[in-house]
């Protein structure tokens, strides 16, 4: 199957080299950020995210999403769940992780 085109999917991950939709079935395995695109957010959304703990090499995991559009997106990150909309999702690239870490 092809990629499907970030433009018409918003909250496009990269995860282990492929292209993978947050509402794909990546939840419950643990992934590192690699890069978050700040200038994608708004400044606001940007220093709460920070706040919140999103950075570059921090462990995330996704939980679960909302039933109405897929939106929105229940996240782990250390022991902390998070929720976050997928527009925001759209602005961060993450990598798989080992189970181990």
């Amino acid at each position: 199957m092809a990629p499907r085109c970030a433009a018409f999917f918003p909250a496009v991950i990269v995860v282990a080299e492929r292209l993978l939709d947050f509402a794909d079935d990546v939840a419950r395995r643990p992934a590192r950020i690699t890069s978050i695109d700040w200038a994608r957010l708004p400044a606001a959304q940007a220093k709460r995210m920070r706040e919140l703990g999103f950075d570059e090499g921090v462990g995330v995991e996704k939980l679960h999403h909302g039933p109405v559009k897929r939106d929105p997106i229940a996240l782990r990150i250390g022991r902390m769940t998070v929720a976050i909309r997928r527009a925001q999702a759209a602005a961060i690239r993450v990598t798989e992780a080992a189970a181990t870490e």
